[in-house]
């Protein structure tokens, strides 16, 4: 793949969270299949804050800045340091949404990228631009199984029908 493809795909994947995510009553998303699990609206938090401040930021730091060391990011402590649960929504999906767009922008603004550049993650060795970029695109694609199936099970749950006939999940 190169930054073409990688770049077309994200803005893409930004149509199909967009489709995933809008229209979405209040039951529908705070409703968890568990307590320890993530509802939609802290999904749609998760995504924003890696938006900005994971792939795009750390791809900008491989880019710009590879010898120095990662900034710290802590996904799960956020769900409840930055308070999900309280967000608006609607609101999160549309600044997900802009943040997406631009990355985009972005990403295609860029001019001989340094992909090989890498920084060190402590956990996980050296990373470099390219690692990042095909990482984020992969991480689009859990959270599009996640959010299906969180939908999913809401409809299981709330419907009381058997869904076998769908098929097997």
């Amino acid at each position: 793949m190169n930054l073409s493809i990688i770049t077309t795909a994200l803005e893409r994947n930004g149509k199909v969270f967009e489709s995933l995510l809008s229209g979405i009553d209040k039951e529908t998303y705070m409703w968890k299949p568990s307590a320890d699990k993530w509802c939609l609206l802290e999904i749609v938090c998760h995504l924003y804050d890696e938006e900005r401040e994971d792939f795009r930021a750390r791809v900008k730091h491989v880019l710009e800045t590879p010898e120095k060391s990662f900034p710290p990011f802590d996904p799960i402590s956020m769900v409840k340091t930055r308070n999900y649960i309280k967000q608006n929504y609607h609101e999160m999906v549309t600044n997900f949404l802009s943040e997406r767009t631009f990355s985009v922008d972005w990403l295609g603004s860029l001019t001989a990228p340094k992909w090989e550049n890498a920084s060190t993650n402590p956990r996980l060795g050296p990373m470099s631009g390219w690692l990042l970029l095909n990482n984020w695109l992969a991480h689009d694609y859990l959270h599009f199984r996640q959010i299906t199936r969180l939908k999913y099970q809401f409809l299981q749950s709330q419907s009381g029908e058997d869904l076998s006939y769908a098929g097997v999940w």
